[in-house]
């Protein structure tokens, strides 16, 4: 069995399914190829689940959904911040979390959170992930 490094650094090998879901032309879903690219792909998908919403994982997810559609005056950065690297830490260890930016507009009902991150395999290497929400179009 190929290793970890082995598999990221060959080419031919996929390394899982990206999110969001997709049609591909060369097969059923689009895949990622580096182990980079997928754990963009879990980070979106682990915060953007509530827990209790997976099945057969009722642990899985993250309160980051129900923190944003709290009212827009109670959000708090600070807690916006802990809930991702909480989840982050327990569900994805291999993930470091370099920095993250929490953008609130208040009177637009927008929040936009900008995430930088790499993994512990080449921990040197950052790759970003950006959440925008408009609260108002719920």
């Amino acid at each position: 069995m190929a290793s970890v490094r082995e598999i990221n650094n060959n080419e031919d090998t996929k390394v899982g399914i990206r999110f969001p879901l997709g049609r591909s032309v060369d097969g059923f879903f689009h895949s990622t190829s580096t182990v980079l690219e997928q754990a963009k792909s879990n980070i979106r998908n682990l915060l953007l689940t509530s827990p209790g919403e997976r099945v057969m994982q009722p642990d899985f997810g993250s309160n980051l959904k129900q923190q944003i559609f709290e009212n827009i005056g109670v959000i708090s950065v600070e807690a916006i911040d802990s809930t991702i690297r909480e989840a982050i830490s327990r569900q994805l260890p291999y993930v470091i979390i370099n920095e993250i930016v929490t953008d609130a507009k208040p009177d637009d009902n927008i929040i936009n959170i900008s995430l930088e991150f790499s993994i512990t395999l080449n921990p040197d290497v950052f790759e970003t992930l950006t959440f925008n929400f408009n609260i108002g179009d719920n």
